[in-house]
C-alpha cells in the first residue's frame, strides 16, 4: 500500500514530540512492505527553530539513524494533488494548515480513491476548540485520537464511530535499555516548558523534590523562559536544552529515575492520556515515578510499571526510595519494559492502524477497490 503521512516534521522533534511516534510507525509500516512517504512543509516551524538553536548539525543525527524513512517537502494547499497521487492512504496531522487539510478533503470528496484520517495528538480539541473548528473534515473518513477521552469529544460532535482510538507508543528500533547496565546517578527530566500547562505541578512534584531528596537532576527540553531557567538554577537543577532523539536512550541509561508529570490538561479534561514519554522511558528501563494521573483506559499497571506520588512529600518518599533500594528500580524497570514489548510498540500501532483502514473500507466497498491492507 502506498501511503503519504501528512506531517509538520518527520526531521525535526523540536517541540514535536510525536515525530518520534511518526517515525517509529513509518519504519514499521515499512517492515510490512508498505510505503510510506512522510510529507514536511516547505516553511516548518519546528525544523526552523531547530536549526536556527543548534545549526543545521542538529538534523545529522536523524539523517544518519533514520537513512530508510522516506520524506517529502510541500508548498501547502497547492501540493494537494501532488500529496495524494496514486495513495491508497492519506493521513494527516493536526498541526497542518487549515487550508492544507481543506484541499485534501476536497480531493476526497470529488471521488479521490483513498482513505482520508486526521490525526490528533493534542488538547486543543479542549483548549481552543476554536481553532480546531477551522478544520474542514466533513470528507474525512476518520479520526485518529490518541486517547479516548479526545475520540469521545469527536464522537459527539458527529463522528461516531468514524473516531478511532490510537494511542502512541515507543520505537523499539530506538528506544530501548541499555545492552549493558553502568553507574546510574540522579534524575532526569525531558520535556517542554509548554505555556503554563504544568508550572506549579513541576515545582511540587520533581524540582523541590528533587532537591528535598538531595539528588541531582538533568532537564532536558525547549521553550524554557527565563523565570523558568531563574527557578531551575535556584533548585539545584542542571538545564541542558533539547536533546536528540538519537541521544534519549543513552541518556536515560545514566541516570537512576525519571518523573512524568502530566500537562493539566490531560488530567483534569483530557483523562487517560499519557505523552509520549511515559512509553518511551518504560521503553529504556528506566524506573518511572509519576505526579497525579489518571490511567482510566488501563494502558500500565500503577504501582507495578511505575509509582505514582499523590502529593510533594510521596514523591520526596517515592525518590528516596529508588534511591535507597536498588531491587526496587530494577523491579520497576523490568515490569514497565515487559508491559511497552506486549502492549505499546510501534508494531502495535500498525497493527491497529490497518485494522482500522480495513473497517473503513468494508464500510464503504462500493468507492474503493483496494486490495486488503494487511
Amino acid at each position: 500500500m502506498k501511503i503519504a503521512w501528512v506531517a509538520q516534521s518527520l526531521a525535526s522533534c523540536w517541540n514535536h514530540g510525536n515525530a518520534h511516534f511518526l517515525r517509529g510507525v513509518v519504519r514499521a509500516l515499512g517492515a510490512r512492505g508498505h510505503t510510506v512517504t512522510a510529507w514536511e512543509p516547505e516553511d516548518c516551524w519546528s525544523r526552523d527553530n531547530l536549526v536556527q538553536d543548534h545549526g543545521p548539525g542538529a538534523l545529522e543525527a536523524f539523517e544518519q539513524q533514520f537513512a530508510d524513512l522516506l520524506r517529502a517537502v510541500h508548498r501547502g494547499a497547492v501540493d494537494a494533488e501532488r500529496i495524494a497521487d496514486g495513495a491508497e492512504l492519506v493521513v494527516v496531522h493536526e498541526w497542518n494548515e487549515p487550508a492544507l487539510v481543506a484541499a485534501l478533503g476536497r480531493l476526497r470528496a470529488a471521488g479521490g480513491r483513498f482513505t482520508l484520517l486526521f490525526h490528533d495528538t493534542h488538547h486543543r480539541a479542549v483548549s481552543d476548540p476554536a481553532q480546531m473548528r477551522a478544520f474542514e473534515l466533513d470528507a474525512f473518513d476518520g479520526v485518529l485520537a490518541f486517547g479516548a477521552s479526545l475520540a469521545e469529544i469527536y464522537a459527539r460532535r458527529g463522528w461516531g464511530d468514524r473516531a478511532f482510538v490510537w494511542h502512541e507508543a515507543a520505537d523499539v528500533s530506538v528506544f530501548a535499555p541499555p545492552e549493558e547496565e553502568s553507574a546510574r546517578e540522579g534524575l532526569v527530566w525531558i520535556g517542554n516548558w509548554g505555556d503554563g500547562e504544568r508550572t506549579a505541578e513541576l515545582d511540587r512534584f520533581l524540582f523541590r523534590p528533587a532537591q528535598a531528596a538531595g539528588l541531582p537532576l538533568d532537564v532536558f527540553g525547549v521553550r524554557y523562559p527565563t523565570e523558568a531557567l531563574d527557578g531551575l538554577r535556584a533548585r539545584g537543577a542542571r538545564y541542558h536544552g533539547w536533546i536528540a532523539n538519537a541521544d534519549v536512550p543513552r541518556t536515560f541509561a545514566r541516570h537512576m529515575a525519571t518523573v512524568h508529570v502530566p500537562r493539566r490538561f490531560y488530567v483534569d479534561r483530557l483523562k487517560g492520556i499519557p505523552t509520549i514519554r511515559v512509553f518511551e522511558a518504560l521503553a529504556c528501563g528506566i524506573p518511572l515515578l509519576s505526579a497525579p494521573w489518571p490511567d482510566e483506559e488501563g494502558l500500565f499497571r500503577p504501582g507495578a510499571d511505575f509509582l505514582v506520588a499523590r502529593d510533594e512529600d510521596e514523591m520526596i518518599r517515592l525518590i528516596r526510595l529508588v534511591r535507597d533500594d536498588p531491587d526496587v528500580g530494577r523491579a520497576l524497570a523490568a515490569y514497565g519494559h515487559r508491559t511497552i514489548l506486549k502492549r505499546h510498540t510501534c508494531a502495535h500501532r500498525v497493527d491497529e492502524l490497518l485494522a482500522i483502514v480495513e473497517k473503513l473500507r468494508a464500510a464503504d466497498p462500493g468507492k474503493r477497490r483496494h486490495a486488503r491492507v494487511a
